[in-house]
């Protein structure tokens, strides 16, 4: 305890000494936040223990930072925030401290939600990244019942999306072709949803095997000399088949 005590102390001796700490608000370190729990989500897929402690370390003063502005501010303290997140977390977990059984935990849990929400869509950041948001507001509306029974019916309600895409761009009418895109996604995201896939994780993953991959490219390319502007869209491809024949592989697929 007395190391937190200490901690405290340093935050709130750095918010009062530093000049750069001392202008900070709110506002202004959400992208410290943001950037962050990025990183820490890195460190959990690379698996580094050591990487995994300092960017825990890293979100931590972003927590205490924003209470010790709300605590000069006389809102709140991080004591506050402790008192408040102990209490949630007993509460919530009747079935630990009262030995209530789990399902009906769970029902309770729910229902007590649903009592403070206008709408079952309440609560639902705004900011959050679009394809988590667009999940997290789908599994909301399933809870009222408003959903597929099944995948076929996701990919009939893709594939119509999908034909209106194609005659919104032959119209040329580029507000329709944005909104038609953002129905594709939605039902991506709902198709990911019923097969039990996040659909942010998997877009990640899609991500870094493409950067794999063409990284990979960018290599090959460099050790024959060439550079890939200079290419052809047919050796591009071929690299890139090269790439996704090697990306089978662990170790290539890795990045390691």
């Amino acid at each position: 305890m007395d190391d937190i005590k200490d901690l405290l102390d340093v935050v709130e001796k750095i918010r009062r000494e530093c000049p750069w700490d001392r202008k900070q608000t709110h506002e202004s370190l959400k992208k410290y936040l943001l950037e962050e729990t990025y990183e820490l989500m890195d460190a959990i897929d690379g698996g580094d223990d050591k990487r995994l402690l300092e960017e825990l370390g890293d979100v931590l003063l972003q927590v205490l930072l924003h209470s010790q502005i709300a605590s000069e501010r006389k809102a709140f303290s991080f004591k506050d925030v402790a008192v408040y997140l102990k209490n949630k977390l007993i509460e919530r977990h009747p079935h630990v401290f009262d030995k209530a059984p789990a399902e009906e935990v769970l029902k309770s849990w729910e229902e007590r939600k649903a009592e403070n929400r206008d709408s079952i869509l309440d609560g639902i950041p705004k900011s959050m990244p679009a394809l988590m948001r667009s999940q997290k507001l789908q599994d909301r509306a399933s809870l009222a019942g408003f959903d597929f029974e099944n995948t076929d019916q996701a990919f009939e309600k893709l594939e119509e999306e999908i034909q209106e895409l194609k005659e919104a761009i032959q119209a040329g009418d580029r507000e329709n072709i944005q909104h038609e895109l953002g129905d594709i996604l939605t039902a991506v995201v709902e198709l990911a949803r019923l097969l039990q896939m996040d659909a942010e994780i998997a877009l990640q993953k899609a991500n870094d095997r493409f950067e794999r991959r063409f990284r990979y490219m960018e290599q090959k390319a460099k050790k024959m000399g060439r550079d890939l502007r200079s290419m052809s869209l047919k050796e591009m491809d071929s690299l890139w088949l090269e790439a996704k024949k090697l990306s089978k592989d662990e170790t290539f697929d890795s990045g390691r």
